[in-house]
């Protein structure tokens, strides 16, 4: 058995069962070694769809796939998703394979200082040079990506590690992850802030469950129940806990906090505006406002929720219902988008939204829709939602629902092809306005307005157009336009009764 064989066995014994692979000359033994080992490849043609697909896939299973990336340059291409699972805390194990030690010396064209890309992503990273280590590393590897909190964790391989010999023996476990007990003062401070001024944050993985004690501590304490805006994963649909989703906005943040005195951190950072403008306040909550963490982003919520629930003395509650909205007709815009998805959702679908502005109303819209899973875009690295759609649709094997913006399309469309490729049950939706509406809504919040053509041609999108249903054929993918609401229902409709991927082109007006 070589290195390679020895990475894969170790892979393989600690569950970490799927790669999602841009390899070149470096990984050729690992390739080879894939023949015989118990570990599904999936070929992706560009390096940021590897690192989304690992993403999306440990959002959805709870568990790290790998990636397999080629030297600096290939790491930097994955990097922004890699930023993204970072945000979500997502476990992520990269496998980069780098040049053999002894050429590394001779500075040859692909060279780079892969430890400084590495570590801007704040995970953990070791470079396995002896063939001997890397089982070893492997499974250091694992553990870190685990946690709790998950984490992007790196590992370079070097071509010469990976093809040497090694003593053939059991591949090593990765420690089992250990999850921190709730903290007893943290815990004490909590019960005594909640009252009707207060509010609890949730944030990370949000299942039913927790959802559900999260909303009975409320019931029973007055306090408010809110979410950060951009969670790893959450559980929605009829008969689930709806929190408070804060608003991307920071002037309309600033007033969900502004009554709050004190906050209780579940899973999530204290908010802060997604960025800085003229004459408003970057922290959301006031400078009086105590804020308690009761666990940090990324913490298992579920253990430290119940020891709340049982130390306020919360009641079980009853969960609206309600009913989905009813098929839209007529002209097809942001809003009949949103009652179109949420009029035709089935249950048990796994929405990836990168809808952007197209979006604004979709939350509200599948509040009461079957039960349903929803990822956002944890780290706002636009791309993401393509290639986290793959990784959740080999996660989970059923139905993923990609909601994506053109512009952000553009940056991984690659995907597709995978999907193809792969077979994959994805219905992605292309939200086709010809503009960059969000630049463009973002340049007047900053006071950065201008009338001239230079600056409005920049989030112009429409010269020439762009052709997504074409775009998505050319990568194997079937795919239809629509421009009317009811168009969209049929198509969603159709997309979900066929195996396989569809995209949909949905021709719509810039929503403001």
């Amino acid at each position: 058995m070589n290195g390679a064989g020895a990475l894969l066995a170790t892979l393989a014994a600690n569950g970490v069962n799927v790669v999602f692979a841009n390899p070149g000359t470096s990984e050729m033994h690992f390739v080879a070694g894939l023949d015989d080992a118990d570990v599904r490849a999936v070929l992706c043609l560009f390096e940021g769809v590897a690192t989304g697909a690992a993403d999306g896939y440990a959002r959805v299973s709870g568990r790290p796939a790998a990636t397999l990336l080629h030297l600096g340059p290939g790491l930097a291409n994955g990097w922004a998703n890699l930023h993204n699972a970072r945000r979500a805390h997502s476990p992520v194990v990269n496998i980069v394979g780098d040049h053999a030690t002894y050429h590394a010396s001779l500075d040859a064209p692909l060279q780079s200082d892969i430890a400084a890309v590495a570590s801007a992503l704040e995970g953990w990273f070791t470079r396995s040079e002896r063939a001997d280590d890397v089982a070893r590393d492997a499974a250091a590897a694992i553990t870190a990506a685990v946690g709790p909190p998950g984490r992007v964790a790196t590992l370079v391989l070097a071509a010469d590690a990976s093809w040497s010999e090694v003593q053939p023996g059991p591949a090593p476990l990765a420690a089992p992850p250990m999850a921190p007990g709730v903290d007893a003062d943290a815990l004490a401070r909590c019960v005594r802030a909640l009252g009707p001024r207060s509010a609890i944050l949730l944030g990370g993985r949000l299942d039913a469950t927790a959802l559900k004690l999260a909303g009975q501590i409320c019931a029973a304490s007055g306090a408010r129940l809110m979410m950060e805006t951009f969670p790893a994963i959450v559980e929605r649909g009829a008969g689930v806990v709806d929190p408070e989703r804060i608003i991307y906005l920071s002037e309309f943040a600033l007033h969900q906090f502004a009554e709050i005195d004190s906050l209780v951190l579940v899973g999530a950072p204290a908010p802060v505006g997604f960025f800085a403008y003229p004459d408003v306040a970057s922290r959301l909550t006031r400078d009086d406002c105590e804020v308690i963490t009761l666990v940090g982003p990324g913490g298992d919520v579920a253990g430290p929720l119940a020891a709340l629930a049982a130390a306020t003395g919360a009641a079980p509650i009853e969960v609206p219902v309600g009913e989905p909205p009813a098929r839209p007709y007529g002209d097809l815009n942001a809003q009949s988008f949103a009652t179109a998805v949420a009029a035709t959702l089935p249950a048990g679908v796994v929405v990836a939204d990168e809808s952007n502005t197209s979006g604004v109303h979709l939350f509200g819209a599948c509040r009461f829709a079957p039960r349903h899973r929803w990822m956002t875009l944890t780290g706002g690295a636009i791309g993401y939602g393509l290639p986290v759609a793959v990784g959740a649709a080999v996660a989970s094997g059923t139905r993923v629902l990609a909601l994506e913006s053109d512009g952000s399309m553009l940056y991984t469309p690659q995907a597709l092809w995978t999907m193809a490729r792969e077979r994959l049950d994805v219905t992605v939706v292309a939200l086709a306005n010809g503009r960059y509406a969000i630049l463009d809504l973002e340049r007047r919040r900053v006071g950065a307005v201008g009338a001239d053509a230079v600056s409005e041609r920049l989030f112009d999108l429409g010269d020439p157009r762009l052709d997504l249903a074409g775009l998505a054929r050319s990568l194997g993918v079937t795919a239809t336009t629509v421009t009317t609401a009811h168009e969209l229902c049929d198509a969603l409709e159709r997309s979900y009764a066929t195996s396989g991927p569809t995209v949909i082109e949905a021709r719509l007006p810039v929503a403001f």
